[in-house]
C-alpha cells in the first residue's frame, strides 16, 4: 500500500481527534451545556461527564497514535502506531455513534458514518 494515502487518512484522523479532545479540553462546560440536554431522556443522562472524559481519553490516544504512526511510516515505514490510531479513531466513532443512536440523533449517526470509512481504511491499509 502507498504511504502517501497512508499518511492522509492518518492526518485526517489527528486532525479530527486531536481538534475534537482540544474542544472537550478548553471548553468543557459549554460541551456540557449542549451534551446533557441531548442525552437527558437516555441511559446516558446521569452519565454524561463521565461518558464524555471516556471519549476525551480515546480521542486523546488515537490522535496521538495518528500522528505517532506519520512519523514513524516516514522514518521507518513502520505501521504499529498508525494502525493503533486507526482502531482506537474506530473506537471512538464507534462510542459517539451509539451515543447518537440513543439520543435519535439520526442525522448526527449518519455523519459520524462518513468519519467511519475513513477511519476503517485506515485500519486496512495499516495493518
Amino acid at each position: 500500500m502507498n504511504n502517501t494515502a497512508s499518511v492522509l487518512v492518518l492526518a485526517f484522523l489527528a486532525v479530527t481527534f486531536i481538534m475534537s479532545a482540544h474542544d472537550k479540553i478548553f471548553h468543557w462546560n459549554d460541551n456540557m451545556v449542549w451534551l446533557k440536554p441531548h442525552f437527558e431522556k437516555t441511559i446516558l443522562k446521569n452519565f454524561v461527564p463521565l461518558t464524555t472524559g471516556i471519549l476525551l481519553a480515546f480521542e486523546l490516544i488515537a490522535g496521538i497514535f495518528c500522528l505517532v504512526g506519520i512519523i514513524e511510516l516516514y522514518i521507518n515505514g513502520g505501521r504499529m502506531f498508525g494502525f493503533y490510531g486507526a482502531v482506537f479513531s474506530c473506537i471512538s466513532l464507534l462510542f459517539m455513534l451509539f451515543g447518537q443512536r440513543l439520543a435519535k440523533d439520526y442525522d448526527g449517526a449518519r455523519t459520524i458514518a462518513i468519519y467511519f470509512v475513513v477511519a476503517i481504511l485506515g485500519v486496512y491499509w495499516l495493518s
